[in-house]
């Protein structure tokens, strides 16, 4: 009998309801508790790491984890969320608050990429950047969630940001998705790049990168008064 056939196991199985994700403030406590643990562990172990050691780590049951998150692989994809969170909120937040209304724009830009630079070039956030680039093959989705998650979010919040200063008449951006992908190319590009091979920039020579790019940008995109303090 096919194990998947209506009325079998399996399908029952596929067909109950879930439990209800634990909450309250124990309930936050530990679940941060699990990513932590989950972080350094797939960084030490990769994703083939099992959920008996990711349960030692954490301090906590295989069921409390599976409570938590349902699976190993939505675990990881809950890894990757926070991660990238924590990576890119100081970014986000200057270019939210600041860059979209500045009146300096080159050094709001130039703060926003420095932020930008800092959370992504971080060991942790490129040592997972590196595991998720080696697993693409046998779990695309890990792929797209990094993809959305960190690329895809952070691109569209400097797409506002620039569209409004175009709005302004601070920068003149024809094709907005080709302006943020430059400007990536510019500032951030090398350090992943050279980062694959284990080599890391500098602070000094970062900054010049930083600095360089957004000069460039400007050069090509911003009006006089954008330009000037």
């Amino acid at each position: 009998m096919d194990s998947t056939a209506p009325g079998s196991p399996a399908a029952e199985d596929a067909r109950a309801p879930q439990p209800p994700v634990p909450t309250g403030a124990r309930a936050a406590r530990k679940r941060q508790a699990i990513l932590q643990a989950a972080r350094r562990v797939f960084l030490r172990e990769g994703f083939a790491a099992g959920v008996d050691l990711l349960a030692s780590e954490a301090g906590v049951s295989k069921v409390t984890i599976y409570n938590h998150f349902g699976s190993k692989e939505s675990l990881f994809h809950a890894v990757i969320g926070q991660t990238l969170d924590d990576a890119l909120s100081e970014a986000e937040s200057v270019i939210q608050a600041r860059l979209a209304e500045s009146d300096d724009v080159r050094a709001d830009l130039l703060e926003a990429c420095r932020t930008w630079v800092a959370g992504l070039i971080a060991p942790d956030v490129m040592a997972l950047r590196h595991l998720i680039a080696g697993e693409r093959r046998r779990f695309p989705e890990l792929g797209a969630t990094w993809q959305d998650r960190g690329p895809g979010r952070q691109h569209a919040a400097l797409a506002a940001a620039l569209g409004r200063l175009d709005e302004r008449g601070l920068l003149r951006i024809p094709d907005m998705e080709l302006a943020v992908l430059q400007l990536s190319g510019l500032v951030l590009s090398p350090h992943l790049v050279y980062g694959t091979y284990g080599t890391e920039m500098p602070p000094e020579l970062t900054d010049r990168l930083i600095r360089g790019g957004v000069d460039v940008f400007l050069h090509y995109y911003g009006t006089e008064e954008a330009s000037r303090p």
